[in-house]
């Protein structure tokens, strides 16, 4: 975990308020694991993987979103006119990379904005299971990982952004990202840790 350690090391002067998420009102957020985004999360996959097996031993309700467009002319919006091409709804692309397979006490949300908030019912589900506190991993750090926390911080979450369980193009990217929310959305903590703290609790 030597690379959690680095990023919460640089990030330090602005990560200083402590706090732990409480299992019994906690929500895993799984976000845009897909494979369009395989390569970018690759190196994070395996830390993913153990935050969801943490989560599953301690019951914990977990949310995987899937980000997709089915008719980008009319869906697209802005992100169209950004991206040009989108993942196309249903496609290759837009499934859940191998390994990331749901269970049936698992949430599957599909959107086509960078926040999970956005006209998918994530609030409401959110609401309906008692979560308080969100754990968030996945991609892209500062796309749709980060308009989550901030969308969940305004909805009054306590925000747990894994530093490394969540990735994005390249380091200057992520770290300014973790260091925004830091400074005003949610604790920034690594995987080992948050681990270790939920089987521990």
């Amino acid at each position: 975990m030597v690379q959690s350690q680095s990023w919460l090391q640089a990030i330090k002067a602005e990560n200083f308020r402590q706090a732990w998420p409480l299992p019994g009102k906690t929500a895993l957020l799984v976000i845009d694991m897909q494979n369009s985004f395989g390569a970018l999360a690759a190196p994070v996959l395996s830390n993913v993987f153990s935050l969801i097996e943490a989560c599953r031993k301690r019951g914990v309700k977990i949310f995987f979103t899937r980000h997709g467009h089915r008719e980008p002319a009319k869906d697209g919006g802005m992100l169209s006119v950004w991206w040009g091409d989108l993942i196309e709804f249903g496609s290759t692309q837009w499934q859940l990379m191998p390994g990331l397979d749901p269970v049936g006490t698992d949430t599957v949300i599909d959107k086509n904005r960078y926040s999970a908030f956005f006209k998918t019912g994530m609030d409401e589900g959110l609401r309906a299971a008692g979560a308080e506190d969100l754990i968030i991993c996945g991609v892209m750090t500062n796309c749709c990982c980060e308009t989550t926390a901030r969308d969940a911080f305004v909805r009054d979450y306590r925000v747990f952004f894994v530093a490394d369980a969540t990735a994005t193009v390249n380091q200057e990217l992520h770290l300014a990202s973790l260091r925004n929310l830091a400074y005003g959305f949610a604790y920034i903590v690594g995987t080992q840790d948050m681990c270790q703290r939920l089987e521990s609790d």
